[in-house]
């Protein structure tokens, strides 16, 4: 059942991206916060899929330590589910991700049009440069700016370095810095195609006030509270 039940969620994918896909490029002439208001519709529409189909609920603890100002969100990366559904539980975004993403057909160009911060990772200094700068605009825009600081999806029960970008962009924009945990890769893990019911906590923690701190400090205290609060998950 579980495997069927993975196969039809994966068929209706595939059709409903490259359908939205396709509407996103028609919002081109629209703001870029009202084009991702649009587009971000698709994530509700897949996470609705999720718990319908694989019987994958959610739960999220903290949202009321949201900033009402845009903000850096820091969240622990395991899946392809956090990357939907941080974009209606948090404010309107724009997502660090790795201009390769762009270069997909359909699902790519829909990408293209919520405003990303698309870098060359393999550019150290100059990714950097560009996070920095481009940052700081969407930060000015009213975008949040999310990204995942370990660079890529880590199995559950792992951890990898978290590089420290994102909190440089905290350090010299001001701005707060958010973390976020979640135990989303339990049930539906890196590259899997299996999604196995049951329910999905996502924390969210007190914002690191970035004024006057190193980047350093808030990049160890974001891991901190992050790898501590998913143990407290994975139970």
């Amino acid at each position: 059942m579980v495997v069927l039940r993975s196969l039809i969620f994966m068929m209706l994918q595939v059709v409903l991206t490259t359908l939205f896909s396709l509407l996103a490029l028609l919002t081109f002439p629209f703001t870029p916060l009202t084009r991702y208001r649009l587009i971000s519709s698709y994530a509700r529409t897949m996470i609705w899929l999720l718990q319908v189909v694989c019987g994958i609920r959610y739960e999220v603890r903290g949202i009321e330590n949201i900033p009402a100002e845009p903000c850096i969100v820091l969240c622990k990366h395991q899946s392809a589910w956090e990357t939907l559904a941080l974009q209606f539980i948090f404010p309107p975004q724009a997502w660090v991700l790795k201009r390769e993403l762009l270069w997909i057909p359909f699902f790519g160009w829909g990408l293209a049009m919520t405003s990303p911060i698309a870098i060359n990772r393999s550019d150290g200094k100059g990714a950097v440069k560009q996070l920095l700068k481009q940052g700081k605009q969407r930060l000015a825009q009213g975008f949040c700016v999310v990204v995942f600081p370990e660079g890529t999806r880590i199995p559950f029960g792992q951890r990898g370095k978290y590089k420290i970008g994102g909190a440089l962009l905290g350090a010299s924009s001001g701005a707060p810095v958010v973390p976020v945990a979640h135990n989303a890769g339990r049930l539906w893990g890196r590259n899997s195609f299996i999604k196995l019911p049951g329910l999905v906590t996502m924390s969210i923690g007190l914002p690191i006030v970035t004024k006057g701190i190193k980047a350093d400090e808030i990049n160890t205290r974001t891991e901190t509270w992050i790898e501590n609060e998913i143990l407290q998950l994975a139970h």
